[in-house]
């Protein structure tokens, strides 16, 4: 299975009175992961959408093991949970870079749809963008932003 491996070094402005990166950076992070994840796949996100499809986002989960601070070296590991011709779903996993420590998981759902945001099914809608995911399910490397 395809993965890819972004990194993030949490800033100031993303933590809270105690010094920890607010809980609601993670989506955000998750975001920055998924588009290098499609991008080093050899697609782009903006290319997907130019050809009609949207990624809507249908369901966030994150769960929190341990906390990550202010300056802390994070790498986040992605690849797709499950792939349907109407849904896909990411899944992350958020590690501090020094200690290597599991800090974060967290999945996001998406719906394929056309530009109306009406969902499609993308084996008929887009086959080959379909047949391009479903092969990333089944490769097995690993991708590391450059």
């Amino acid at each position: 299975m395809y993965t890819s491996k972004t990194e993030i070094v949490v800033r100031y402005a993303e933590t809270d009175q105690m010094g920890i990166a607010h809980h609601s950076n993670y989506p955000i992070w998750y975001e920055a992961a998924r588009t290098d994840f499609i991008k080093g796949a050899g697609i782009s996100y903006s290319e997907i959408e130019k050809r009609g499809c949207m990624l809507p986002l249908l369901e966030l989960k994150s769960c929190y093991k341990k906390p990550a601070r202010y300056e802390d070296e994070l790498f986040i590991i992605t690849k797709i949970k499950d792939l349907s011709s109407t849904r896909i779903t990411f899944y992350y996993e958020v590690y501090d870079k020094k200690e290597n420590t599991l800090l974060n998981y967290g999945e996001t759902m998406h719906v394929w749809t056309d530009k109306n945001l009406r969902p499609v099914n993308m084996k008929k809608y887009a086959p080959d963008i379909y047949n391009f995911m479903l092969k990333l399910t089944q490769e097995d490397t690993v991708k590391d932003k450059e």
